[in-house]
């Protein structure tokens, strides 16, 4: 049964199936199954030998009992969700399979374990073994080698180490070798060159070392895919020169982030069957070889991230996908009629877009010439490329104004002309375009009124106008008008106004540059309700791929791949955290308590406004938060405990505000060692600022040497009343006796009497304490 909806519990299932005493084959292939019973459910079928669970959203552990029953030769689990780790495997069972695909789950555990178990069966007849996409674990162990049947051996996108055995050479059935996105390491054994059957060897991404020669490809006399790729870039590709391959069907090659170089591998020419070249980042220099131009065979030609010199030829006879980024590329712009995608950004590139582009060039769906010296205007014949997805002119030095030219692009997606010197205003006929998804206009001298050029924009995600000369005011009617916006980015323009409060209805909104404006008014407390600055930021990047997209392409599958990739390396490349910039502005009031609440906010910049009141107590909920800038404000108060408990916090400027109180010590503060993060805060102490809590602020010294004074004024009247007292004292006393004879003699009398007195008491208890010491002696 394929693609039946059963709403039987799988227990159910099983259970009726179990009455089938002689069933071989049980096919449910996307039956909408939920649950596997944990325990075995077929003690009536002995029989069993194809099992076919593939496309079904179990989204649970996987029993023991699916990889115990030893007469299984087919055993396919694709793409069902299955979770936690791969069950141990029991020595006997499995020894009749031949096909077994778990690949697209969610398995963890060690696969050295599981394949030391399948090749220790006697008659060893596994034939293909899929398990990509995984989180497997471990190491090739050396009894790889004992899978003499084996044909594909598919184990790409896991977690898997180690070095390739050298016993993968004994693998003579070998067609399909596939470990890309793995984590291997080491150097790639002599002994794969034994595989004389191989189709396709893929190696991407992972951590090889040392280098491949002419040995390595020795027996390959029927491979006709190869890809590798070295993360580290510590891997080389080192043939001779004149090294004719033993493969004469070579239809892929892909080598990237490993050294090929410094020349243009030759050994390539030979191959009459290849159609997709890809050395990317491989220490090419010198010139393109002109047998690569004339060649009608290629589909795709990425020779991006070199060192490649020279002119590119007028003539290029293949058609689909070239890249020719990051090179050292000089010349005009070529106009290359077969091409459907074409990326020549960051070269040396210069002179005018050629005029006639729309005509020679208008099967083109993306085109790439940014980073470049090029200059003139946009020609109007660009608006015949009726199929262009992608276009990218920027950091040129293109002038004019924008021409209408993308009436007849009604599939345009991204287009961006930034950081050019184009003026005039905005056509407002941008927006009829039905699937723009990305605007980036910034850093021109273009002119236009914001509150009237945007209107049903309905299809843009990112909207940039940073660094023009924007006019007007952010219009109330912003949500209708661009209701799926995910950036805004108008920095350094000329908007008046105040922040409508139907900005914060834009539900997909994470990242808001409105700095260096005449904007005005207090801060919208409906900031705080911004829903997408309350996702993690990864949220952002995998919410970019439904932008690619509702229109089908039509061509092959090289461009389409191409042409997604490229624009979701575009949207990645701008998705780096959210944030909120208000700063240089003329914003009053205090900042809302509610900003705290945007909990996976990157970054805020509120400087340079006219901010009063104190920091929220509760800014330490920003988790996320990496850039944190209050400066130029009117800020008081301390600052706030909480700030402590941001641990991701590598910037941060709170200069000329009137904050007062120590300094946090512990977390990130203790990485703020500059003092120009606080200066500008007379009444902050603490460490970095010389100020010790201890010693008087700079802002007390007054009212110091004010209490200084204070007590010394109490200190010299207690003086004057000590002695006042004092000599009033002695001249009552000792005045009236030498005035008084009768008192006088009364007073010497009283002195002698009681000094005679305390003679005798003092006689008589020395006599009592001694007669009592020498009784206790005796």
């Amino acid at each position: 049964m394929e693609d039946v909806n059963i709403t039987n519990t799988s227990h159910e299932l099983f259970q009726a199936v179990n009455m089938m005493s002689s069933l071989l084959e049980l096919h449910l292939v996307s039956c909408n199954l939920r649950t596997l019973p944990p325990s075995f459910p077929f003690e009536n079928i002995t029989s069993l030998s194809v099992f076919d669970l593939s496309q079904n959203p179990f989204n649970s552990p996987s029993p023991s009992w699916l990889f115990n029953m030893s007469n299984l030769t087919d055993l396919n689990l694709y793409y069902s969700s299955l979770r936690g780790p791969f069950p141990v495997l029991r020595k006997g069972n499995l020894c009749n399979l031949q096909y077994m695909d778990v690949s697209y789950n969610y398995l963890t555990g060690d696969i050295t374990q599981m394949l030391d178990t399948l090749s220790s069966c006697r008659n060893q007849g596994l034939v293909v073994l899929q398990l990509s996409l995984n989180h497997l674990t471990g190491k090739l162990p050396h009894s790889i080698g004992q899978f003499s049947s084996l044909a594909t051996l598919y184990l790409s996108s896991n977690s898997l180490s180690g070095p390739i055995p050298e016993s993968i050479g004994n693998l003579s059935n070998l067609h399909h070798l596939n470990l890309k996105g793995n984590m291997m390491n080491g150097e790639i054994p002599e002994s794969i060159g034994q595989l004389a059957h191989l189709h396709i060897l893929n190696l991407l991404h992972n951590n090889w070392g040392g280098i491949m020669t002419n040995i390595h490809f020795h027996n390959l006399t029927h491979q006709f895919k190869f890809s590798i790729s070295s993360k580290p870039n510590s891997f080389a590709i080192k043939v001779t020169q004149d090294w004719i391959p033993p493969f004469k069907k070579l239809d892929v090659v892909e080598i990237r982030d490993s050294q090929v170089g410094p020349t243009f591998p030759n050994w390539l020419r030979n191959q009459t069957f290849l159609d997709t070249i890809i050395l990317q980042n491989a220490g090419i220099s010198g010139e393109i070889p002109p047998w690569v131009y004339v060649s009608s065979q290629f589909w795709q030609l990425d020779l991006s991230h070199n060192n490649i010199s020279g002119h590119l030829s007028k003539i290029m006879n293949f058609s689909n996908v070239v890249n020719l980024s990051f090179n050292q590329l000089k010349g005009s712009i070529p106009l290359w009629s077969r091409v459907k995608g074409l990326d020549l950004s960051n070269n040396l590139l210069s002179g005018i877009v050629p005029n006639n582009i729309g005509e020679k060039m208008s099967h083109l769906e993306f085109l790439d010439l940014s980073n470049n010296h090029l200059n003139g205007i946009i020609p109007l014949s660009i608006n015949r490329i009726q199929t262009l997805s992608y276009l990218d002119l920027s950091n040129n030095h293109l002038i004019g104004t924008i021409p209408v030219f993308w009436m007849g692009m009604q599939l345009l997606r991204i287009l961006d002309l930034s950081n050019n010197s184009f003026s005039g205003g905005i056509p407002t006929s941008i927006c009829s375009l039905p699937y723009l998804s990305v605007l980036e206009l910034s850093n021109n001298n273009l002119s236009t009124n914001f509150s009237s050029t945007f209107q049903n924009c309905t299809s843009l995600h990112t909207l940039s106008l940073g660094n023009n000369r924007v006019f007007g005011s952010i219009p109330k009617e912003i949500t209708k008008n661009l209701p799926f916006l995910k950036e805004l980015l108008l920095r350094g323009n000329a908007l008046t106004g105040t922040i409508p409060q139907e900005l914060c209805s834009l539900s997909s909104l994470h990242l808001l540059d409105l700095a260096n404006n005449n904007l005005s008014g207090s801060i919208p407390s409906c900031l705080g309700n911004f829903y997408s600055f309350k996702l993690p930021q990864t949220s952002f990047i995998e919410s970019t791929e439904p932008l690619s997209f509702d229109v089908t392409i039509s061509y092959t599958t090289h461009i389409e791949l191409v042409l997604k990739g490229k624009i979701i390396e575009y949207m990645n490349r701008m998705l780096v955290h959210s944030t909120i910039d208000l700063s240089h502005n003329a914003f009053y009031g205090e900042i809302p308590e509610k900003l705290t609440e945007l909990i996976h906010l990157g970054a805020l910049n509120l400087s340079w406004n006219k901010l009063t009141g104190n920091i929220p107590n509760n800014i330490g909920s920003l988790k996320d938060l990496e850039s944190l800038d209050l400066s130029h404000n009117r800020l008081s108060g301390p600052i706030p405990p909480s700030m402590a408990s941001m641990t991701f916090l590598s910037f941060l400027n709170l200069s000329y505000n009137n904050l007062s109180g120590q300094i946090p010590v512990a977390n990130q503060f203790g990485t703020f060692n500059d003092p120009s993060v606080y200066e500008g805060n007379p009444q902050l102490c603490g460490d970095p600022l010389p100020t010790n809590c201890s010693s008087p602020l700079p802002g007390n010294e007054e009212k110091g040497r004010k209490h200084a004074d204070g007590e010394k004024i109490e200190r010299l009247w207690l003086y004057a009343s000590i002695v006042i007292g004092y000599n009033t004292g002695f001249w009552l006393v000792c005045g009236s006796l030498v005035l008084k004879r009768s008192w006088r003699h009364a007073y010497f009398n009283f002195v002698f009497d009681m000094r005679d007195k305390l003679i005798v008491f003092i006689l008589v208890n020395l006599a009592r304490a001694k007669s009592k010491f020498d009784v206790e002696t005796n």
